[in-house]
This record gives structure tokens, sequence and C-alpha cells, in this order.
């Protein structure tokens, strides 16, 4: 959400950056256009309070004088006044519900180290602030080596048996999963390997929010207006609640309103929580196996910053992400996602793709996103420089999966599948496992 008095005074860098990213035709004379009106309005009722006041104490003087005919006439002319200000004030309102509504659909704007680009193809592998390519493989598990051809999740021997996608079309229809057995518990064990790791390694507060929030939640985290459709809503009184799509909406907006310390700073939440995402805009994609899916748990990461130590807080919420897969021994590459491709809340995104051998490519399994104060003037959430009394300012939000669950039990299948339909179990799992070593086969 941008200011729209920072927009008036640096109109042609405001349109110089919203015109890097995709499908964004507004400029900032149409946004302009719609603030003169609203200023225009101000002027209009200011003179006509003040004109009223002033007619209000002449009526004080023709009455003392006894100018009943004055007076009257004065009277008059002050109901007119009376009339014309609700009017008025139900008019600047209607227009700034506008300046609103026009300001609220445009996505964040990029850093500039961010690349130009249209789609995915345009994304750029990153290596780390000072990385190369080599460092970036010494760090990065290798690809697994196989002496058969490696199955997709779905077709192996274990997931054949435990990952039931018939009944739970029977349950729910297309896009959900049922899960057994070892299938089951390695997917608990995989959500409770990532949090314990957050929160007892990487300094993040285990939080456990409510799965439906409302619409201000929604906007704040700029899942409203624009994204309704990806959302899951049930009625709630004369209001309405969404099911959360990701946890970054309840743990994002636990500052909104809120005006913070800046000694509380940053502060760090993670959760462990199911997702629901209506995938409105995938039909016909990954409609086999569990890699999209209406339903899901994901491992949330946030962090609430200043504006000073947000971009260094962004490369550590990287690095806390591509822990959990370095010690899941998941190969697995980071890519800087272009303009066309990153989005909308985000001034910069990095994604983790995690290798699939059965489908013999990389796939997103973690987005680390952060949003600059876009968030924050959403949600009005700012914090008291510390020292010298200053005005409050806008925090900055970030927001990274620590990863998506269901994709990590993926790619945990696929790369430790063996010949006979088992899959070992990666060392960091075992503990969460009861020191099973493998699960499947005969």
């Amino acid at each position: 959400m941008f200011d729209i008095k920072c927009i008036r005074a640096n109109a042609e860098a405001f349109d110089a950056a919203v015109s890097r990213r995709k499908n964004v035709s507004v400029r900032s004379s149409d946004l302009l256009a719609i603030d003169d009106r609203r200023r225009e309005i101000i002027v209009r009722l200011n003179e006509a309070q003040e004109k009223r006041n002033a007619l209000s104490k002449q009526i004080g003087q023709a009455k003392a004088q006894k100018d009943e005919a004055k007076a009257q006439e004065l009277m008059a002319e002050v109901a007119r006044l009376k009339d014309f200000i609700p009017t008025g004030e139900a008019e600047e309102r209607a227009v700034e519900a506008e300046l609103r509504a026009a300001l609220s659909v445009i996505p964040n704007l990029a850093l500039e180290d961010v690349p130009q680009g249209d789609d995915e193809s345009d994304n750029v592998e990153y290596f780390g602030a000072n990385g190369t390519a080599e460092t970036a493989a010494r760090q990065r598990p290798a690809k697994p080596s196989f002496g058969f051809a490696p199955k997709e999740h779905y077709e192996i021997g274990v997931s054949e048996k435990d990952m039931d996608f018939e009944v739970a079309a029977k349950l729910s229809g297309s896009r959900f999963v049922v899960l057994k057995g070892q299938i089951a518990r390695l997917e608990r064990a995989i959500g409770q390997f990532m949090l314990d790791l957050h929160t007892t390694e990487h300094g993040y507060l285990e939080v456990q929010p409510p799965l439906l929030v409302r619409d201000d939640a929604l906007f704040g985290t700029n899942q409203l207006p624009k994204f309704e459709e990806d959302l899951f809503f049930t009625p709630h009184g004369d209001s309405r609640l969404a099911l959360i799509p990701t946890a970054e909406v309840p743990l994002t907006n636990m500052v909104r309103e809120s005006i913070l310390a800046e000694e509380e700073l940053p502060l760090r939440f993670a959760a462990l929580t199911p997702c629901f995402r209506s995938e409105a805009g995938s039909a016909g994609r990954d409609t086999r196996g569990m890699l999209r899916q209406h339903q899901f748990d994901k491992v949330e990461m946030v962090s609430i910053t200043t504006a000073e130590t947000s971009i260094d807080e962004h490369e550590r919420m990287l690095a806390c992400a591509e822990t959990v897969l370095q010690r899941l021994g998941l190969h697995y590459r980071v890519m800087m996602l272009c303009t066309g491709d990153m989005g909308f809340g985000a001034r910069k995104t990095y994604d983790l793709e995690v290798w699939l051998p059965g489908q013999d490519t990389y796939r997103e399994i973690s987005s680390v996103s952060v949003c600059g104060d876009f968030q924050a003037r959403r949600m009005e959430a700012r914090y008291r420089p510390s020292g010298e009394k200053q005005a409050p300012r806008y925090v900055h939000t970030l927001n990274g999966s620590g990863t998506a669950v269901g994709r990590c039990l993926i790619a945990v299948l696929e790369n430790y599948q063996q010949e006979d339909g088992s899959v070992l179990i990666p060392e960091a799992l075992q503990p969460y496992m009861g020191g099973l070593t493998s699960i499947g086969g005969k």
C-alpha cells in the first residue's frame, strides 16, 4: 500500500518503478487525479464550515441590532450550508474509498537489484550475497544417483500403500490426499523437525495461531482484495472468516495497529499450520500426486524489523530455510525471482527449488520475501525509534516458508527411494521416527 503524498512528491520515480512490474497499467497521474478531486472537496468543505461559522456570528449581531430580516436571511444561508456539509462529507468519503481501492491493487515496487523479466524463465540463480557457484555447490547436498529409473513420489511402493487419493476424492474431491501409516508419520516428523530447528537454533518464537481470519487481516498481508478467489470463506455472524492460505497472515498481523519499541525488534515468529488454497489459477497443472493441494501443512517464518535491518534479515531468513534442506541432504538451488514472477507484496524474493529425481526437475519448496513497509502501511504497524524523541515509523515485514511440509515429503520420498519400493529416512528425521532408518519395502 502506498502513501499518496509520497507518490505526489516522487511521481516520475513511482512511474518508473511501477512500470517494472508485470501487467500494471496504473500511473501516478491516474492516482493524483483522484486525489485532486478529494482535495477539492476538502477545500469546499473547509470553506463552507468557515462561512457557516462566520454567518452564525453575524446572526447574533443582527439579532442584537433587532434586524430580523437580516437575521432570517443569514439563517437561511446557514441552513443551506448545513445541508451541503453532510453531502460534501459523504462525497469525500466516497472519493477516499475510491483512492484507497486504487492504491490497494498496486503491487509492491521491486528493489533495484531484482532482475527485470516476464516470467519464471527470467529468474536468476542466486549463490548468496558474496557467493559463487563453486561455494554454493560445496554447501548444497549433491544430487542422488540411482542404479534404476527413479519414480515419482506417488509411484513408489510405500506411497502406493499409504498415499490414498481415491478415498480423499470420495471425502473432499480433487486435490486432496489421505496419508496413512508410515507416510503419515513421516510427514508429521518432517513438520516437527522443521519447527524444532527454527525455534531452538534460529531464534524464532513458536506460535499456534488461529486458522480462520478476518478480512482486515487478509488485507494487511495483501491477499485481499486482489486474490479473493484463491481463498476459502465461511460465514461468521453478519460477516465472514477465511481459512488461512498461509500462516504469514496471522503471524504478520500480530503487530497490526500497534506501535512497538525499537528495542523489541526484530520479532521472529514461526508456526506449523495447515494452509488452504483454492488454486484458482492452476487448473490442469500438477493434477497427479500431492504437489499442488487445496490443503497442506507448512512451517512459516515471519520477521518484523526496521528499514535499516530488513535486507540483512532477508539473507538470514534464506539461510534458515536452506538449513532445512541441507540437514535433510536434499539437493536444491536458489533462484532470485524476476519482476514478472515475484509475488504481489514482495520487494525481492528468493525461491528455494528442491531437486525431484522422479520428475527430473527442480520444484519450488520455499519462497522467502522482503516486503519493506508495504504490509505495515496496510496494517498500521509501526515502531518508535530509540534515542531522541521521533515520530513512529512503519516496520518492515518479511516472510518465508521453512519449508512446505508436503513438498518436503515428496522430496524425501523421491530422493531416498530404493529399488524395492522402500524409502530411507534421512538421519535428521530418524529421532522423530522412533529410530526407524527406512519405511516400506519387503
